[in-house]
């Protein structure tokens, strides 16, 4: 980040109460670089959050710790934020850290919703990823950007609230990304900037932890966002596909994944009135259609649509 060849930039380090000793090797290596000091771990979500006001520049790019950046990256950001008022939000293009010839899972060449809210990506549909052969190398407007390197204007960052600390980790930006399209802005994905994740530090795939989190905050999203007329059909289908995915995982022989999916359906009960409010809230905005009209899990699973270009 430090030998990005961009000319104006800072960099912040959100330090969420570690115990590793990286504050004082950075202050060594680094003396440049803003510590924003915490006094416990808030999460990606409130560690984020908490670090925006150290920020002197318009725009806020949340990095995280397991990326690594090509010198140029800055100017390809910058060069899409300068092409309209209503770009607000830009994700660069996501590459494997350890296979660089194929897109990272999270987020790859940007993010889409089918039309019940699963998540896929230009280069990445569940867990089929791409190789990188050029074939998204063309701008466009996508539902989401990934947190794993996200630009936003800071301005409307602020004016959304920022994330929603009710998710701490994943689909946060999700849910950032549908409150600011709601809201009349655009958020693209720019083929000119390219990062390299590594992905899986802070929640490995296929923990328990993760599988909880994303059933968890996929309910919250869905709950907040989704306009009245679509939500009393697609909520209850999800619940009844979350419960298939469940008994799924008991049958596979992975119980705690089975427990996971039901610990995160009694949180969302438990958290309701509270998702509720925010919802009621959500609801003034203009509530745009952001989801593509596709059944993901019956393209992928039941006619063998692995591949982003063959989905849409």
């Amino acid at each position: 980040m430090v030998a990005s060849n961009y000319d104006d930039f800072e960099v912040i380090l959100a330090e969420n109460a570690s115990d590793d000793h990286s504050v004082n090797w950075v202050r060594k290596h680094f003396p440049n670089v803003k510590i924003a000091l915490f006094d416990q771990n808030y999460g990606y979500t409130g560690g984020n959050n908490r670090a925006v006001p150290f920020s002197n520049k318009e725009i806020l790019i949340f990095l995280n710790n397991d990326v690594k950046v090509e010198p140029n990256w800055l100017n390809g950001l910058n060069k899409a934020f300068n092409k309209s008022e209503k770009i607000v939000a830009v994700q660069p293009k996501i590459l494997s850290y350890k296979q660089p010839e194929y897109f990272e899972y999270a987020g790859a060449a940007g993010g889409f919703l089918d039309s019940l809210g699963y998540p896929f990506c230009r280069g990445r549909v569940l867990d089929s990823i791409e190789r990188d052969e050029h074939q998204y190398d063309s701008e466009i407007d996508i539902a989401w950007a990934s947190g794993a390197a996200f630009a936003i204007r800071k301005e409307v960052f602020e004016e959304m609230g920022g994330f929603d600390e009710d998710y701490q980790f994943h689909m946060e930006e999700i849910d950032l990304c549908w409150r600011t399209l709601n809201a009349g802005y655009r958020i693209i994905y720019t083929p000119e900037s390219t990062v390299y994740h590594l992905g899986g530090g802070s929640l490995p795939m296929g923990s328990s932890r993760k599988v909880y989190f994303n059933f968890r905050n996929s309910l919250f999203m869905l709950w907040k966002n989704l306009p009245s007329s679509q939500l009393w059909v697609k909520f209850p289908l999800r619940i009844l596909l979350d419960i298939i995915a469940a008994f799924r995982s008991l049958i596979s022989g992975k119980p705690a994944e089975f427990f996971a999916i039901a610990k995160a359906h009694y949180h969302f009960l438990v958290g309701f009135r509270t998702i509720n409010k925010k919802r009621k809230k959500t609801l003034r905005a203009k509530n745009i259609q952001i989801l593509t009209p596709i059944l993901l899990i019956w393209r992928y699973f039941a006619k063998g649509k692995k591949k982003f270009s063959d989905l849409i």
